[in-house]
């Protein structure tokens, strides 16, 4: 069984991911994401009601953590879920 003091960086990285995907909009643009596929910023703003620059600095929190991918079509960029791990955690508290 593998442990802390085997490997501390293993579990310092899915402590990260819990603590980025713990404030609840984050999550709730992750759950957006998996349930509706790529969106971009103005999407997400109409379905959260908070501001544009808000749900940036939140996009950014996910993307630095590699939970989310961006992909650059013209002037707007559209997100996806990247990270398998946060899948299935999304999937497991939102969809089963």
């Amino acid at each position: 069984m593998l442990t802390y003091k085997d490997n501390p960086v293993y579990f310092e990285e899915k402590a990260d991911i819990l603590k980025v995907l713990s404030h609840p909009v984050r999550l709730c643009i992750v759950k957006g994401l998996m349930e509706n596929g790529e969106n971009n910023v103005m999407s997400m703003q109409n379905c959260l009601s908070i501001p544009q620059s808000t749900i940036s600095q939140h996009l950014s929190a996910l993307r630095n953590k590699g939970i989310i991918r961006g992909r650059r079509e013209g002037l707007e960029v559209f997100y996806s879920v990247q990270n398998p791990l946060v899948k299935k955690l999304i999937h497991l508290m939102f969809f089963e």
